[in-house]
């Protein structure tokens, strides 16, 4: 995905969206990518970009959610 940075990856599609929430609360375009297998959950991540001109302001908005 060029033009797209990976901002996040989980295996849990809840909190992928809880975090592309939070970046669309602050104005902050984010796209879901589900790469898991759709027969076995345990294969693949669910990845969270944010385009590149605003990867500094997405990774500090993660950082100030995750550490509190």
């Amino acid at each position: 995905m060029q033009g797209w940075f990976k901002l996040y990856s989980t295996k849990n599609y809840l909190e992928a969206n809880i975090i592309k929430g939070l970046l669309q609360e602050n104005n902050i375009t984010a796209v879901i990518l589900n790469r898991q297998d759709s027969s076995y959950l345990a294969f693949g991540e669910i990845e969270l970009y944010v385009p590149v001109y605003l990867k500094d302001i997405a990774l500090r908005l993660l950082e100030n959610a995750l550490s509190n």
